[in-house]
């Protein structure tokens, strides 16, 4: 399997202290993507290898995050790893773009998720300005089978570029959102995919709380904002 790299966090999975492992690749060319390292990494590892790294963190957390790239993309290594990380009693989190809604509904089936995070990356049918790929029908699909299931919570985030959103489409996108949290997340303008998106401004995180407030009352979900300056928010 294509492993770029874990980290143990306290933030990726609210509450619990995880283990996150990101999973090289992507199909997607997100112009403000930051972790463009793994799009082409080739690091292999075993399944045994990534076992280890999960057994030697057991002691000390309470969950584990597969990151990105998009995990989806090595569904069976995907199934292999939550399984174990089932029966070891840990909780399982995926980050994923949403863009495979089979897999999702597969992964569903087999109940190997407790939690998920969905990239959801612009208004749907403006997908392909932000992401160079017409998928936002497959990305909704995505959204309503997770939100249908009451076992997974579920996420949705969108990263607010300046230059790629505005407010309104915020305002539009949250309309047609289904899950438990929506979270807007601060763009930031080091390692992106597009180097014109270097010289963005990154967005002041009040003004990312100050629209979050403005759309708290069209969504029946926790808001939050998400910003280095200022960490995760939860909107009252």
């Amino acid at each position: 399997m294509y492993i770029g790299g874990t980290l143990i966090s306290s933030v990726e999975f609210h509450g619990n202290m995880s283990l996150v492992i990101f999973m090289s690749k992507c199909p997607l060319a997100c112009r403000y993507c930051h972790n463009v390292e793994l799009l082409e990494d080739n690091t292999q590892k075993t399944f045994e290898e990534v076992k280890a790294e999960i057994d030697n963190s057991a002691d000390f957390i309470d969950a584990v995050v597969i990151s990105g790239g998009e995990p989806l993309m090595q569904l069976d290594a995907l199934i292999e790893l939550f399984t174990y990380i089932k029966s070891i009693g840990l909780k399982t989190k995926l980050d994923t773009s949403g863009i495979y809604p089979d897999k999702i509904e597969k992964l569903l089936e087999l109940e190997l998720l407790d939690f998920v995070s969905l990239d959801v990356k612009a208004p749907f049918e403006k997908y392909r300005k932000v992401t160079g790929s017409n998928v936002g029908s497959q990305v909704k699909k995505s959204m309503k089978l997770l939100s249908a299931d009451e076992n997974v919570r579920l996420e949705v985030r969108t990263t607010y570029v300046p230059t790629l959103h505005t407010k309104k489409d915020i305002h539009n996108l949250v309309l047609d959102v289904e899950g438990d949290i929506y979270t807007i997340q601060q763009f930031r303008n080091k390692n992106v995919l597009d180097p014109a998106l270097e010289e963005v401004e990154v967005p002041n995180p009040h003004d990312l709380t100050k629209l979050a407030q403005d759309i708290k009352p069209l969504f029946d979900g926790i808001v939050k904002v998400k910003s280095a300056e200022f960490g995760e928010q939860i909107i009252e």
